[in-house]
C-alpha cells in the first residue's frame, strides 16, 4: 500500500514564490495546497487539514504573523515561519504562538525540505507521547503535575485567552521545543515569577 504524502499548506502573497515552492515541494514528495491571504489560509486549513503550514511573515508587511496566530488559534495547525534573517519580531511572536521554527529567506529547497521533515517528525513524536489533545484532561487528573495547571492559568491571564487556547499554547511550546509538558510549564512559571518579583 502506498503511504500517503504529507500535506503542506503554503501561505504567501507573492505568487511567483508560491508557485516555485509548490513545484519544489511537490517534487520532494509532499502534497501541497496554497493560499495567498489569511482568510483563504484559514479556509484551506479547515478543509484540507494539512500536517504543517508554512507561512511567509512578510505578507503585506508583517501580516503573515497575524495569519499564523489565527491558524494556530482556530485550526491548531502546526507552523513553520519564513522570515528575513535577524527578524526579531518573527522569532519572538513565533515562539509565543508555538511555531516549530523560523526559516531564513530567501528560501533554499535544500534547507527547507529537511526543516519540514524535522518539523513533521516532531509533531508525530509529540502525538505519540501524549502532548496532544488529552493534555488538559491529563492535567486535571493530575497526570501532568500541578505545574501544567498553574502554567495554563498564567497563559490565560497573560494572553487573555480561554482555557482551551492556553492548553494549545502550552502543547505547541512543548512540541516546538521537543520538551515534556511539565518542563515547559516550569519555564512559563519561572518567567512569570521573574516579571512579578520586586527588584532589590
Amino acid at each position: 500500500m502506498t503511504q500517503a504524502r504529507p500535506r503542506l499548506l503554503i501561505v504567501d502573497d507573492d505568487r511567483v514564490v508560491l508557485s516555485t515552492m509548490l513545484a519544489g515541494l511537490s517534487r520532494a514528495g509532499f502534497d501541497v495546497v496554497v493560499a495567498t491571504n489569511g482568510d483563504e489560509a484559514t479556509r484551506v486549513a479547515v478543509d484540507a487539514r494539512p500536517a504543517l503550514a508554512i507561512i511567509d511573515v512578510d505578507m503585506e508587511g508583517h501580516k503573515g504573523l497575524e495569519v499564523a496566530e489565527t491558524l494556530a488559534r482556530e485550526t491548531r495547525t502546526p507552523l513553520l515561519l519564513l522570515a528575513k534573517p535577524r527578524d526579531e519580531p518573527a522569532h519572538g511572536r513565533g515562539a509565543t504562538i508555538g511555531a516549530l521554527g523560523v526559516i531564513a529567506k530567501p528560501v533554499d529547497m535544500a534547507r527547507l525540505v529537511p526543516a519540514i521533515r524535522a518539523a513533521l517528525a516532531r509533531v508525530e513524536a509529540a502525538s505519540r507521547t501524549g502532548t496532544g489533545i488529552g493534555l488538559l484532561g491529563d492535567t486535571l487528573e493530575g497526570k501532568n503535575g500541578p505545574q501544567a495547571l498553574i502554567a495554563i492559568g498564567i497563559l490565560v491571564e497573560r494572553h487573555k485567552v480561554n482555557c482551551d487556547e492556553a492548553v494549545r499554547l502550552l502543547e505547541q511550546r512543548a512540541i516546538a521545543g521537543g520538551l515534556p509538558v511539565e518542563e515547559v510549564a516550569l519555564t512559563v512559571i519561572e518567567q512569570a515569577e521573574s516579571v512579578t518579583r520586586p527588584s532589590v
